[in-house]
């Protein structure tokens, strides 16, 4: 089994649930709230970030698979999850609960994302 291409199809198909959810279920929710439309566009750049970086997932594994930069393709894959968790989920719950002190963590997860594709360029320097 591949464990990241697995990661990848996860993360690809919840993007797309939940990017869905957020234009159909959620959005009358979000339509009684003050700042609902604000709370809308954080869960739209949480899917989207999501989806992109399900992706990205997806081409680490691939990469990872040739061979020699399967450390960084590896380290790649798992900063993007991460970033998947820190950033789209910290979106996800803020929109859902307008909790914004969640707003503290969503950075952390934009790091893992950059440090992703850092891993990645290193694999393909490597590789």
């Amino acid at each position: 089994m591949n464990a990241l291409l697995v990661l990848s199809a996860c993360a690809g198909f919840s993007g797309v649930a939940l990017g869905a959810f957020g234009a159909h279920g959620l959005r009358k929710r979000l339509e009684r709230a003050a700042d609902g439309v604000r709370r809308g566009e954080w869960w739209q750049t949480g899917a989207t970030y999501q989806l992109i970086h399900a992706l990205a997932i997806g081409l680490a594994a691939a990469v990872g698979a040739q061979g020699a930069a399967g450390s960084w393709a590896r380290c790649a894959a798992w900063s993007f999850a991460g970033g998947i968790v820190l950033f789209s989920g910290s979106l996800y719950v803020m929109a859902v609960s307008g909790w914004r002190k969640l707003g503290a963590i969503t950075p952390l997860g934009g790091l893992a994302f950059l440090a992703g594709w850092v891993c990645l360029l290193l694999a393909g320097l490597e590789g």
